[in-house]
């Protein structure tokens, strides 16, 4: 089943949010706050080094998945990292998500960038092996934070 793809707009805003609070119950690193989840959108949203994708059926957002660049130094260029990527309950399995990491992937690629990274919840078994799927491979790094 083939959705709709295109990139999101300010009026997408409440459709992300809910997916948002979908994706945050399970991730165990991140709490929903409207109001901050908000903020952030609108500056992917407005940023011209972000892009905002999302998946529609019969004029509803369903998926949705967000990139950025950033620069390796390691790859000696740019580099993609893909956040958000998240699929309402009812349209998973159909290739949606599929769908939105090829957005994602052929905007990287258009950047200029030479690498897709991104960071998953360990425990989410059923997405690990969708990345895996779609050819994102793991590394032996680790993510480690500090808030400020």
């Amino acid at each position: 089943m083939n959705a709709v793809i295109r990139r999101a707009g300010p009026e997408d805003i409440p459709a992300l949010l809910g997916l948002l609070l979908l994706l945050f119950s399970i991730e165990k690193d991140f709490v929903f706050n409207a109001e901050k989840q908000q903020r952030g959108l609108r500056l992917l949203l407005a940023e011209s080094r972000a892009a905002v994708f999302v998946a529609e059926q019969d004029s509803q957002v369903v998926g949705m998945c967000t990139g950025q660049l950033l620069i390796s130094t390691a790859q000696g260029g740019l580099s993609a990292l893909l956040e958000d990527v998240v699929i309402a309950p009812d349209w998973q399995g159909r290739g949606i998500g599929r769908q939105l990491a090829a957005a994602a992937e052929a905007w990287a690629v258009s950047q200029g960038a030479c690498r897709i990274q991104l960071l998953a919840d360990r425990s989410n078994t059923p997405a690990l092996a969708f990345y895996q799927k779609i050819g994102l491979q793991t590394t032996a790094m680790i993510c480690l934070r500090k808030m400020l």
